[in-house]
């Protein structure tokens, strides 16, 4: 074909041949012909000398398409190639760019025209800027600046070139430039803003062009985050901008602005400037916006004009009182004007748009904050001092009274605003994570079928919000609730909506309270509800209201523990509600028991005042009346509550007997199954009867896992049949897939006896989990298990193994430790060779078998590792290999076992005497496949792992420690003085192949920094990180994977604050097993 004369560079190229492949490319002809010119497409990108043809295409095509193209060429070499070209190459592609920016944008009708061309031209410039200024190009910013003085539409662009280059090195730098580069290009964009800030003044207040006046604008958005501050005070630029606020066709741009400005924190020097601009900007807002309106209706109906400019006040206030509130406080003459603007922003919070209610939300969180910790630490003067804004002074008695007065003032100041903001967050709480009914777009009460994170994320900020807002004020926060409360009853302000969030809100702040509060407060709220739940008709209606119910009083553990009788009557209401067959409700109630019962187990085993039995007796006897109308997983789920409840019981004779009554209906029914399988073992392969086993076992695993050690008496009953079942069903799926070939496990019967088989390894791994450690049970429980289940293992096909098996033998190994030594050599005969043979044909196959077979190594080697050094070098060999496997995985759990495990193996192997032979063998290998890994950009999330088995390795060679030479003295003719200098050699002689783009210099220095560094972990990562950048492979990518663990170690101080103050961790997420006595 023609258009293959295109992949020969010897001369210039045919430009409308090549339009006419970009044309195919795009076009709509055979998949063929796109196939075609994709090819050459691509080969011509990958060619290196393609880009000298960039500028012939350029001038001599009319195609926006092939342009496009061509730039693309031209943007790979300016990223990764730029600094290696030649100067007169480099000088001349620069030269051309801009001579064609300034060409096409000196006149207006090819700058509208060629729009889209020029912002690319205008991307590449920024990119080459990146590389060469301000060193190689010193008067980039003098010449711009000129040049935009000569035409409005060449200002125009000028604009938008500073907007690009201020957002690539303030905003999208980190991880695509090394901190230095930054460094220097933020230095140079200071010291040259002079220029840049005369134009700006210049343009608004000389042009009558509203394209140019919101280009500039556009532009002074970009840039306040960080121009001296001289620039923006002491200028007219303030005042400019106040000017440009009420015409309608700039407010939005003029609004972004002045929020910019007012977002800057720099200490109190310009406080008169702020106090001016926020008085000015009230004065001119009112007419706007006037203080009466209805502000969620005006948004409701606005254009999206209108929204927008709601959004940005949003953002000024929201801005300007984060960092400047305090100066308004301060002055009576002030003050009035700060309420008023609160007052907008909580109209503003009532607007039904999620972006505009976050941005509010986020800023009610901080004030209440800083309210409620000040008022939480009056008991510390200096903490509050500082919280205040004061200069901590030697603390006289007089100073501390002073500040009570000062907090109290404050105090006084925002309680109407505050009250005002405990109405709208009780109005719009978002819905908790243990709310399962919800209205649908039609109107019906369903149950939800997924979870909304970002509802769960809005719930936990306006929790937390309430929560300090109770604190600053309980009573007028109890008497807000009431008060709604009533006026459902009334009928006055009922809907399902506005009863929800009611009680989302009452539930959300449990534990805020003192106890005697809490105590009035609830039974005043429970007793509404159940009155409510009385005289509303309606099934929907009734629904609503008992998901309500269920969401308050298993919010308020506490409350229930101290009032048997609001307890068993809530208990009761919830058995009612299980036979409630409306959507979710029966879910709710069983959800709701559960989290009740593991709260307040201790009294439904003691004999209540009043009562002739404890309730767990009165309940198992009503049992099969209660769980009538469930599901099955809804019955497991109550027997998993009622194992709670015995467990609780201390008498072993009375727990047993509870055990037997609880677990009397599957027991009769599993006697009866195999009493019939005893006469005819076809009984068993019946779908119904195989359904029955499976309901079986898993209430018998339900049960397990909350009764722990005391389930030993149940699982005996049924252990050894529960075996033979076992190898029964794993026999019967193996004879189907041999006849039915691989289709047939994918058959519903195969799936119904591979499930049986997985929910009785379950059983056993949950029952062995949750036992206390008791080396009898594993010895009685361990042995019969080799050869029905691993045995059965190793004997199946590939398709019918079950991961379960895996993860089984995992748990048993974590759970005994060195007792299972001696049994390892038996397991990893059964699974290793069969499942590696599985796992390392391809990345996708039995993904569940990949990580639990890791798992199951990585218990081996903590706990039995004395068990590895016993295997030959080639299984050793094969359990090196399958570990590098695991770390190349992409899948990120798989990966990080197989790290894990590695470093498990590196530290065991370093302490035993074979540590020369070990890693003479596999240092280099390790070395080269972590690199890989690093540098290889699919692997980020293993960062951190990567960075401590490098320090390891590192640390290793210059310990002392291997005392034999790593370099195999017969492929490696010279000789090094030390291991740690071979290695060093290695490292650069490895990274330099890999990196060609990389000089000698450079990648000395990185190894070299990478000894120096290997004592302390945080320069080593962040030199590595900084090297990863300069690499090139990282540059356009999303990075923060590589931070990864100093988010974590932020999390966890959060959490330990929160754990100080009453209430902001909920009541039933706190393990308080000691407060249930």
């Amino acid at each position: 074909m023609a258009a293959d004369r295109l992949r020969d560079l010897s001369q210039p190229i045919d430009v409308s041949l090549l339009d006419a492949t970009v044309a195919a490319f795009y076009g709509t002809g055979s998949k063929e012909e796109r196939a075609h010119a994709d090819q050459i497409l691509r080969d011509m990108q990958n060619n290196p000398d393609m880009w000298l043809q960039v500028v012939h295409i350029l001038q001599h095509t009319k195609s926006l398409n092939t342009k496009f193209f061509a730039l693309q060429v031209l943007e790979g070499v300016i990223k990764y190639r730029w600094n290696a070209l030649p100067v007169e190459q480099r000088d001349g592609m620069k030269n051309y760019i801009s001579e064609v920016i300034v060409q096409l944008s000196s006149n207006e009708a090819s700058f509208r025209s060629e729009r889209l061309y020029v912002n690319k031209l205008n991307i590449i410039l920024v990119q080459i800027l990146k590389h060469d200024w301000p060193s190689r190009w010193r008067s980039f910013i003098p010449d711009l600046v000129a040049a935009a003085k000569t035409s409005e539409t060449i200002c125009e662009n000028c604009m938008a070139i500073l907007k690009l280059l201020s957002e690539e090195v303030f905003d999208f730098s980190r991880g695509e430039m090394t901190q230095q580069k930054i460094k220097e290009l933020k230095q140079s964009l200071n010291s040259e803003f002079q220029l840049i800030h005369e134009l700006c003044l210049y343009v608004l207040s000389a042009s009558q062009r509203p394209e140019l006046i919101r280009a500039t604008l556009s532009t002074l958005h970009a840039f306040l985050s960080w121009i001296p501050l001289g620039y923006i005070f002491e200028s007219p630029l303030l005042e400019t901008l106040l000017k440009f606020f009420p015409t309608p066709s700039y407010r939005n741009l003029t609004l972004q602005c002045l929020t910019e400005v007012a977002a800057l924190n720099f200490g109190d020097y310009y406080d008169v400037q702020y106090v001016k601009m926020y008085s000015i900007f009230m004065v001119q807002l009112q007419p706007i916006l006037p203080p009466t309106t209805n502000i969620p209706e005006a948004y409701g109906h606005g254009s999206s004009e209108e929204q927008a400019f709601i959004q940005n006040l949003a953002l000024f206030f929201t801005s300007f009182y984060k960092f400047h509130i305090r100066v308004l406080e301060t002055l009576q003459e002030n003050i009035s004007a700060l309420l008023m603007g609160l007052e907008y922003l909580i109209n503003i919070s009532y607007v039904d748009d999620t972006e505009v209610f976050k941005v509010c939300l986020d800023y009610w969180n901080s004030l209440v904050l800083e309210l409620f910790d000040a008022h939480h630490n009056i008991d510390n003067p200096a903490v509050t001092a500082s919280l205040m804004g004061l200069q901590p002074m030697p603390m006289l008695p007089v100073m501390v009274d002073g500040l009570g007065t000062q907090l109290m003032q404050r105090r006084q100041l925002y309680a109407g605003t505050m009250s005002k903001l405990r109405m709208l967050m009780i109005c719009r709480m978002a819905k908790p994570e243990e709310v399962l009914i919800v209205e649908d777009e039609n109107g019906n009460i369903v149950r939800e079928t997924m979870k909304d994170n970002d509802v769960l994320v809005q719930y936990k900020i306006m929790r937390e919000t309430l929560i300090y807002l109770a604190h600053l004020d309980h009573e007028d926060t109890e008497k807000q609730m009431l008060k709604k409360l009533s006026k459902q009853l009334s009928g006055e302000d009922w809907t399902w909506n506005n009863l929800n969030t009611l009680c989302w809100a009452i539930g959300s702040i449990s534990g805020s309270m003192m106890e005697e509060q809490e105590n009035r407060f609830l039974v005043m709220v429970i007793r509404d509800l159940l009155n409510l739940c009385e005289i509303t008709k309606g099934k929907d209606n009734k629904a609503v209201i008992a998901s309500n119910i269920m969401y308050v009083v298993g919010q308020y553990p506490r409350f229930l523990r101290a009032h048997w009788k609001f307890l068993k009557t809530v208990v009761n209401k919830l058995f009612e509600f299980m036979h409630e067959t409306h959507p979710g409700v029966q879910d709710m109630a069983c959800d709701t028991f559960l989290k009740i019962v593991q709260k307040c187990k201790r009294k439904f085993v003691i004999v209540q005042v009043g009562e002739s039995e404890p309730f767990v007796s009165e309940l198992l006897s009503g049992l099969a009346t209660t769980v009538a109308d469930l599901e099955p997983h809804q019955i497991h789920m109550f027997y998993e509550a009622v194992g709670h409840m015995i467990h609780a019981e201390s008498d072993p004779q009375k727990r047993d007997e509870y055990l037997q009554r609880l677990m009397e209906l599957p027991n009769q029914k599993w006697v009866e199954i195999i009493g019939q399988a005893r006469q005819s073992v076809d009984f068993l392969k019946d779908q119904e009867v195989i359904r029955t086993v499976l309901n079986i076992l898993q209430t018998n695993t339900s049960v397990a896992s909350s009764l722990g050690t005391y389930f030993l008496s149940q699982i005996s009953l049924i252990f050894l049949d529960m075996l033979n079942v076992y190898r029964m069903y794993s026999e019967l799926i193996s004879s189907s897939i041999a006849e039915g070939g691989p289709y047939a496990s994918k058959t519903s019967y195969v799936k119904l006896l591979r499930s049986v088989k997985r929910e009785t390894l379950k059983l056993i791994e949950t029952f062995l989990d949750k036992a206390e450690d008791q080396p009898q049970i594993g010895k009685q429980f361990v042995p019969p298990m080799m050869d029905p289940v691993l045995g059965d293992y190793a004997r199946n096909l590939p398709d019918a193994r079950e991961s379960e098996v895996l993860s089984l033998f995992a748990t048993i190994i974590n759970k005994y430790k060195a007792a299972m030594i001696d049994d390892v050599p038996r397991i990893f005969e059964a699974v290793f060779q069969c499942t590696l043979e599985m796992i390392t044909k391809n990345f996708e196959d039995y993904p569940e078998h990949r990580l639990k077979f890791f798992s199951l190594l990585r218990a081996i080697a903590t706990h039995c590792f004395p068990a590895l050094i016993r295997l030959s070098s080639q299984q050793l060999k094969l359990v090196m290999d399958s570990i590098i496997w695991a770390f190349r995985h992409t899948e990120r759990n798989i990966a990080e076992t197989g790290l894990n495990l590695l470093l498990e193996m590196l530290k065991n192997f370093q302490a035993s005497e074979f540590c020369n032979q070990f890693y003479q063998t596999y240092y280099l290998t390790i070395e080269q496949e972590i690199f890989a890994v690093l540098t290889d950009t699919f692997h980020k999330p293993g960062f951190k792992l990567h960075v401590l088995v490098l320090q390891h390795l590192f640390c290793l060679v210059e310990s002392g420690l291997l005392t034999e030479p790593l370099w195999d003295s017969a492929t490696v003719p010279y000789s090094c003085p030390n291991n740690g200098m071979f290695v060093r050699e290695y490292t650069i002689k490895l990274l330099s192949t890999s990196f060609p783009n990389m000089t000698a210099v450079e990648v000395t220095q990185f190894v070299n920094g990478l000894f120096e560094s290997r004592n302390d972990l945080s320069t080593f990562k962040n030199h590595i990180r900084d090297f990863l950048v300069q690499s090139k492979e990282f540059s356009a990518q999303d990075n923060k994977d590589l931070y990864a663990e100093e988010a974590a170690a932020q999390r966890e101080r959060e959490r330990q604050r929160m754990l100080s103050i009453p209430g902001l961790i909920a009541p039933n997420e706190i393990q308080d097993e000691m407060l249930d006595s």
